[in-house]
């Protein structure tokens, strides 16, 4: 299986978290975020220990904290979101700054921040120590549909390659004059998207002849068979555990 290139997130390291098998922490990350969000949003005591625990994980991955900061700015339009919602939701009123804030809205607020921020820094550190290709190995090895895992690999192969592509048809507009100033020019651009997605399914179709003459049949060969032991299984497990622990006495407290 291909897309073995390296992608923006991965950071190079030898760590034991980078050393273990990509479906080992794949099922670590999906546990992980289930009892995130299982756990009552009124126990924000439990969401601090979530946090520590990704710290500790994020420390032994040897990935700073400036790179994992940086890469979770994909939060904030759910940042954005969240901040929203003491204004529109109706509920029990509040002061504050001379605001009036709903109650409800404000749990709700810290609800989609503190699960929303654990499930962004748990998928980073995921995507900041395992590889593309280990990644869809390891989803094949989960036993996801093969068609959604090529479909994975194919996305992310071709993706550089379609950008390329429209960074030469941005290259070619500018060298005949045009720069987009206004609704007058959406009329380009639109032809432009036309031409890229046409341009886009040519390839496809190359693509798949050429691979159908060279005998695919509908499935990827797996070249590495990825296996994992009981320690390694261990060792992956004992994220979600000590969190399935926390979220445990959060439900009794």
């Amino acid at each position: 299986m291909g897309a073995g290139h390296a992608h923006k997130l991965y950071r190079q390291g030898r760590s034991p978290v980078h050393q273990l098998p990509p479906h080992c922490k794949l099922a670590a990350v999906l546990c992980f975020v289930l009892v995130v969000v299982s756990t009552p949003r009124e126990a924000v005591w439990a969401f601090g220990l979530y946090a520590l625990l990704l710290a500790a994980v994020a420390a032994i991955a040897r990935v700073p904290a400036g790179f994992l900061l940086r890469r979770m700015l994909i939060e904030v339009p759910f940042v954005a979101f969240a901040v929203l919602m003491p204004f529109v939701v109706p509920g029990d009123q509040v002061r504050f700054l001379g605001l009036s804030l709903s109650v409800p809205g404000l749990w709700g607020a810290w609800n989609v921040l503190a699960k929303g921020t654990l499930g962004v820094a748990a998928s980073v550190l995921l995507a900041s120590t395992t590889e593309l290709r280990a990644l869809l190995l390891g989803l094949q090895r989960l036993r996801l549909p093969p068609m959604l895992v090529q479909i994975a690999s194919f996305m992310i192969r071709y993706g550089d390659v379609i950008t390329d592509e429209l960074r030469r048809m941005s290259i070619a507009r500018r060298s005949r004059g045009f720069e987009a100033r206004g609704v007058r020019h959406w009329g380009v651009l639109g032809k432009s998207a036309g031409a890229l997605f046409i341009r886009s399914y040519e390839r496809g179709e190359r693509v798949h002849l050429a691979m159908m003459s060279r005998g695919y049949t509908g499935t990827m060969p797996v070249i590495h068979e990825m296996t994992a032991s009981r320690a390694q299984w261990t060792s992956a497990a004992a994220l979600p555990l000590s969190a399935l622990a926390v979220c445990l006495l959060g439900w009794t407290l």
